[in-house]
């Protein structure tokens, strides 16, 4: 019998294969890979409103295409036999029969909402076991035994003692509220999958095909490779960049992490130490803007903020993120005399940046679109149709017989790129129509035109995780809508925030922990923000905040054992336990546990107004002092965990600097002046005593 890890694990091998070789060579392989062509197109055309469908139609066909391939993918990744893939074919068509009714009812069900027949009743109990069952097979029994466990309550919670229960819901209204309408699995989270998240995801399936990774790497290990520690210093600056566009801690760890672990275990990091680096780096690309992780396209939905605004909260604490896993290696290679690379085995950064400027330029333009208050939807459907054409573009360009011409034909690329503002989807279809036609004439276009094909199916296929959690998510939502127990939970928050607002943050702390022991990022920040964001609120956190706070210890326990997701997707890789890779990615992360704390007290550390500070010195004084209080609460954080700064620290330092961290942390009275002081004491004593070190560097082992 598997356990719900070892599930997980078995299927991220199979949706996050870089190869794109995922697809079995047989018929049924090559029928799934044409399906998972035909919904990425599909959510393409939808996105560029080539296609026109109401809102509920399209969450219903989005799950129905996720149903349609996740069950035969599953039975084909673990070889289950012939009766096995029948029953996984007979859920997949049952969801697609679940799709075809909701469009074929379109109009019938609105009209009779709240009154469904036996026929509704049918469908949405077939809609809600399919959803379980793939939620089941792709990341084993916690997540639907947690969103079973709400399903009952919305059954049965009226049979609970008070303060527990509601007032009791009939089967029929259970049903409307989770299998129909747009509160249950057809909510606001499968909206954000259907829309802004597969189509974020494509593009940087599309981006990864196109060398991005390649990009990111060279660059990285020319600017830090030799430093010490190098090795695993790239692995934090690329996999910070790989998050930029994927999004996805585990789609970072299988991709960056067959590079960067084997290369830091190569230059003397112990191979736990050197998957926990990878996983910690890599879920950190789920905060990293500009792109973040699916939770803040959920986010922005469901409080009602622009993208952008989510994008800004999060850009301080995402470099503080990737600058306290910096210091941490930085600092396990000072205590281990780690050398970094030789500069003669290292590419030139400027090398590598001439021969792929031009996979920045989607990004770039990405980035200036959110920051003008164009919508995720509009902003990724043009960074992906202009990855496409670089793509397409790249093999006619170096098809061409002089240097001037491919100069020529790049202005041209560039004029009609720069036309999609103003002519909108006409230029993006006859442009692409016009080079996928020249790409059958020049040599290695045939190859390019393959690998947008595969890229359609890998950005699919790495989707069904993210749009299963999103769609079996939504009977939580549902429940807590329909009966109310968030404010239950929320009122037990407030009261002990009442007391001690520090209790409350690390009694939410502990609940997003706990929970990511067993869930995604995704289900466990809807779960905790719908009962923590009020509460927090309530005892004066700004609303964003409150979310951000969630978020952030989201990710965080995705490294938090016993079931961390990214530290066991890097053990193949690492060929280490992914519990010690657990043990370790925690240390890696532990000065990152300062940040939210810190932005709650002081909201200013994510450019939000409000705080005692914001109102005494200004708002940006404030926002200056907090980050430089943080990167030095970071940096002490650090020196005590790992035990060295600029050697060996004794145990008595390492208690300081733990405390002095604490210190700085609190915003209690008078605990900023006596961490400062504490600080500079540390640091002063530190130096003195290693004024006339001399440091003698090992070989890599």
């Amino acid at each position: 019998m598997t356990t719900g890890t070892e599930t997980q694990a078995a299927v991220v091998d199979e949706f996050h294969d870089p190869t794109g070789g995922g697809f079995a060579q047989t018929r049924e392989g090559r029928l799934l890979f044409w399906i998972a062509i035909a919904f990425s197109l599909f959510q393409i055309a939808t996105a560029a409103h080539i296609l026109s469908i109401p809102s509920q139609v399209l969450r219903a066909t989005h799950v129905g295409f996720l149903m349609l391939l996740a069950f035969p993918l599953v039975a084909s990744a673990r070889n289950r036999g012939a009766a096995g893939k029948a029953i996984a074919w007979a859920l997949a068509f049952a969801g697609v029969a679940v799709a075809a009714y909701q469009y074929i009812e379109y109009q019938p069900l609105i009209l009779r909402a709240g009154d469904l027949n036996t026929t509704d009743l049918v469908f949405g109990v077939i809609a809600l076991a399919t959803v379980f069952a793939a939620a089941y097979a792709m990341m084993g029994p916690a997540l639907p035994i947690i969103s079973g466990c709400f399903l009952l309550y919305a059954l049965f919670g009226q049979h609970l003692p008070s303060p527990l229960n509601h007032r009791g819901y009939d089967f029929s209204q259970v049903i409307d509220q989770m299998a129909y309408g747009t509160e249950g699995i057809y909510g606001i989270p499968i909206y954000v999958s259907a829309t802004y998240i597969f189509l974020f995801i494509l593009f940087g399936s599309f981006l990864e095909r196109a060398g991005m990774i390649k990009l990111f790497t060279d660059v990285s290990l020319g600017f830090v490779g030799h430093a010490r520690g190098g090795a695993a210093k790239v692995a934090v600056i690329a996999s910070g960049l790989m998050g930029t566009i994927s999004g996805s801690g585990v789609a970072n760890v299988v991709t960056t992490g067959q590079f960067t672990i084997p290369l830091m275990k190569r230059f003397g990091y112990r191979a736990a130490f050197a998957g926990g680096v990878e996983a910690t780096a890599s879920m950190g690309g789920q905060i990293m803007p500009p792109v973040m992780g699916a939770v803040a396209f959920i986010m922005a939905e469901t409080l009602g903020v622009e993208y952008y605004e989510v994008v800004k909260a999060a850009i301080i604490p995402a470099l503080l993120y990737f600058a306290s896993a910096f210091w941490m290696v930085h600092l396990e290679a000072g205590k281990y005399d780690l050398l970094g690379l030789s500069r003669a085995e290292l590419p030139s950064p400027l090398k590598a940046f001439r021969q792929g400027w031009y996979l920045v330029l989607p990004l770039g333009v990405l980035i200036y679109l959110l920051f003008s208050g164009y919508t995720p939807l509009y902003a990724g459907t043009i960074g992906l149709a202009m990855t496409v054409l670089l793509i397409l573009g790249g093999s006619v360009a170096l098809g061409l017989p002089s240097a001037v011409l491919r100069v020529i034909f790049w202005i041209g690329l560039g004029l009609v790129a720069a036309s999609f503002f103003k002519i909108g989807i006409g230029a993006i279809l006859v442009a692409a129509a016009v080079l996928i036609g020249a790409n059958l004439f020049v040599s290695g276009g045939r190859d390019t035109l393959v690998a947008c094909r595969d890229s359609l199916a890998e950005g699919a296929r790495t989707a069904l995780p993210v749009g299963i959690a999103c769609a079996v998510v939504g009977v939580i939502v549902g429940t807590m809508t329909l009966t109310g127990v968030a404010t239950t939970f929320g009122a037990f928050i407030v009261s002990i925030g009442q007391s001690s607002l520090f209790l409350s943050l690390l009694l939410t702390m502990v609940t997003c922990i706990v929970l990511g022991m067993g869930i995604p990022t995704i289900p466990n920040y809807i779960i905790t923000a719908s009962i923590a964001g009020p509460a927090l609120l309530q005892l004066g956190v700004p609303l964003l905040v409150g979310h951000m706070f969630v978020f952030y210890f989201g990710i965080l326990a995705d490294l938090t054992p016993p079931v961390a997701l990214a530290c066991f997707a890097a053990a193949p890789i690492a060929r280490e336990s992914g519990l010690k890779i657990s043990f370790e990615a925690i240390k890696v992360a532990a000065a990152g546990f300062v940040v939210p704390f810190m932005a709650v007290y002081t909201p200013a550390l994510m450019l939000q107004d409000g705080g005692a500070m914001a109102t005494a010195i200004g708002y940006w004084p404030a926002v200056t002092y907090i980050v430089l209080k943080a990167v030095l609460a970071i940096g002490l954080w650090g020196a005590a965990v790992i035990g060295f700064l600029r050697m060996r620290l004794a145990i008595w330092e390492r208690l300081a600097a733990a405390a002095a961290a604490f210190l700085l942390v609190a915003a209690l009275p008078m605990t900023d002046e006596t961490g400062f002081a504490l600080a500079l004491l540390l640091l002063g004593v530190h130096w003195y005593r290693t004024r006339n070190m001399t440091v003698v560097h090992r070989s890599p082992s």
